[in-house]
């Protein structure tokens, strides 16, 4: 095992998300090239935009709006 950091195939997009102030865990680059945000970021954004995020906290869980699980 390394103890190295992931590679980061991204270091443009990174750095500008750590100027606006996103921190190591709010998110990650899908395999397509896309941020997604984490459950941390949601948290620590503070509440649900209803948008069917794939980390939602708050159980908001699909696009088609049917609202909340459970």
């Amino acid at each position: 095992m390394s103890s190295e950091p992931p590679k980061d195939d991204h270091p443009e997009r990174t750095e500008r998300l750590r100027r606006m102030g996103f921190e190591p865990g709010d998110y990650y680059f899908s395999e397509e090239g896309y941020i997604v945000f984490t459950e941390q970021y949601h948290l620590k954004r503070g509440h649900c935009c209803q948008s069917g995020c794939r980390h939602c906290p708050y159980g908001y869980h699909d696009k088609q709006r049917k609202g909340k699980v459970g």
